[in-house]
């Protein structure tokens, strides 16, 4: 999950020397352009696929027509990998958060490519979907694909996987549920398996890091990292 730009000012970063943020946010500003074709998808497929924020639970059944397992992606960039897994696995209906504008448009033309209809988009911020949207319980999965990592050190506490998050997302994780994150930043991955191992109720599916799901595809960027040597780490814990 590459950060983008949301389509309202973010808050104002917190001073230097206050240790965590006001408040999480699932995104940071980001310069972005939104082509013609995207543009033409967010016209003619936003309204049928891009669902409103609104505080409210979401109604999965009435919104997909059917009830079938939850899986909610928080920023998903341009949408590449969540097609694929929506497509790969039509037995789930997926839901995507992302505030940036080209990535939304980038999906909805992907939905129109493939024919999908067990994907929908919330254009908005994950954290407020996740509070007034997503019901206790009732998500089957989570997926947080390459998070920005913040690399330098008095930044780390803006990083996405925090402990307040993981608690607020293993709320909303049905017993059983999974946390698949993923991210090509070892240093990350490091705190994210720290974090993860210190919520009592997630559990992981391995000894420490977890091999790639079947499901998550190589991007064109981990393909060209990967050739050069360099690492991606996934994390995949369920709920106990």
């Amino acid at each position: 999950m590459s950060q983008k730009a949301p389509l309202s000012p973010p808050e104002t970063p917190p001073p230097a020397d206050v240790e965590h943020p006001r408040s999480i946010r699932s995104y940071v500003m980001r310069a972005g352009r939104t082509t013609e074709g995207q543009a033409r998808a967010l016209v003619t497929l936003g309204p049928q696929f891009v669902l409103p924020y609104r505080q409210q639970v979401l109604d999965c059944a009435a919104v997909f027509g059917r009830r079938a397992p939850a899986i909610l992606e928080i920023g998903f960039g341009m949408g590449d990998a969540t097609a694929h897994i929506a497509a790969l696995r039509p037995e789930h209906d997926f839901i995507g958060c992302e505030v940036h504008e080209p990535g939304v448009g980038s999906l909805l033309k992907r939905i129109g490519e493939q024919g999908l209809t067990n994907l929908r988009i919330i254009q908005h911020d994950a954290v407020e979907v996740l509070d007034h949207m997503i019901a206790p319980a009732s998500l089957a999965g989570v997926h947080i694909f390459f998070p920005d990592p913040w690399h330098k050190k008095r930044h780390h506490k803006r990083r996405l996987i925090q402990p307040p998050l993981v608690t607020k997302l293993v709320s909303r994780l049905a017993p059983g549920g999974y946390l698949h994150c993923a991210t090509d930043w070892e240093p990350y991955a490091q705190q994210i398996l720290e974090v993860l191992s210190a919520e009592p109720a997630l559990q992981n599916t391995a000894e420490s890091y977890a091999e790639k799901p079947a499901y998550r595809p190589l991007t064109k960027f981990e393909n060209r990292g990967l050739k050069l040597g360099h690492g991606v780490w996934d994390l995949v814990f369920t709920r106990r």
